[in-house]
């Protein structure tokens, strides 16, 4: 019997995916589980000693339970990870292909198919020194942090909500004032004026914006998705489109590579969901960790 370490935050998903019903969902496909909530104390000291790691939640529970394996170096020898996508965008799980329901996707482990997954390390940021899905400085962080004032409660479904960031995103967009990047990709010089800069490691960010489709978090390269200052009305009028409901696409201008240096006039940069507030001008270096992690996939 395939022992697992089921890492489960329960204010994520409803009632169906409680402690008890995962563990014996579990336990129904053969697994013998080992239970930890991250919402108590102490969750952080768990057994490596796992065949599979399994993360009930969103993406911030990924991101956290990630940032500990980074931490105690489990990454030398690491069990695969299986995600159960309970959180409200969903961005790595998707990015991944895994969409379906609980029951489905425990179904589908047992094939074992690995997909690699990528890893953005961020240089002389203490506070947050690697990022799973994007890396990102302009109007996003501001997306973030005036999403992150409104509860998931006063949600009725997760359409809601991204109908929600998108009138957010516009109201950002239309008084924002593009700023300077000196960007290098690669060694290649990319410089200019930009709504934004983001380093995608996954197709979406934020509350389940997908502003790379073709990203693949394992073909060890970055899509580095930009704005610039002439396409800011193009820009405000694709979001706007987007909250009537048209379903007219919008080209990004999107740069691959694994090395990245970036510095912005502005003050604020997003590292997955996290808020950082820089002096101008601070000079960041990203660079790919290629295949870092193992999830399995359908």
């Amino acid at each position: 019997m395939k022992l697992v370490q089921l890492f489960h935050n329960p204010g994520a998903g409803d009632e169906e995916h409680s402690k008890n019903d995962l563990i014996d969902l579990l336990e129904e496909n053969g697994y013998e589980c080992r239970y930890l909530s991250t919402k108590k104390k102490g969750w952080e000291e768990f057994d490596g000693r796992a065949d599979l790691l399994v993360i009930a939640g969103g993406d911030g529970t990924i991101r956290n339970v990630i940032k500990e394996l980074l931490e105690i170096k489990l990454l030398n020898a690491p069990p695969p990870i299986a995600l159960l996508p309970l959180g409200t965008a969903n961005n790595i799980s998707k990015t991944l292909g895994i969409t379906g329901e609980t029951e489905e996707t425990i179904a589908f482990w047992k094939k074992r198919k690995i997909k690699r997954f990528d890893v953005g390390r961020v240089y002389d940021v203490p506070e947050a020194s690697f990022f799973l899905e994007s890396f990102g400085y302009g109007i996003f962080p501001y997306l973030i942090k005036e999403m992150k004032k409104l509860p998931d409660e006063s949600f009725e479904t997760p359409d809601l909500k991204m109908q929600k960031a998108l009138e957010v995103l516009h109201d950002i967009i239309v008084s924002y004032e593009p700023r300077y990047c000196e960007l290098e990709v690669d060694g290649t010089d990319h410089s200019g004026k930009f709504l934004l800069a983001e380093i995608m490691n996954t197709r979406s960010i934020g509350p389940n914006l997908c502003i790379s489709p073709l990203a693949d978090p394992g073909d060890g390269e970055f899509e580095v998705v930009l704005v610039p200052e002439q396409h800011k009305e193009k820009f405000a009028a694709y979001v706007a489109g987007r909250l009537k409901g048209e379903d007219e696409t919008y080209s990004f201008h999107t740069l691959k590579g694994n090395d990245i240096k970036i510095s912005w006039e502005g003050t604020h940069v997003h590292v997955d969901d996290q808020i950082i507030k820089f002096e101008k001008g601070k000079k960041i270096t990203i660079k790919l960790k290629k295949g870092l992690l193992e999830f399995l996939v359908p």
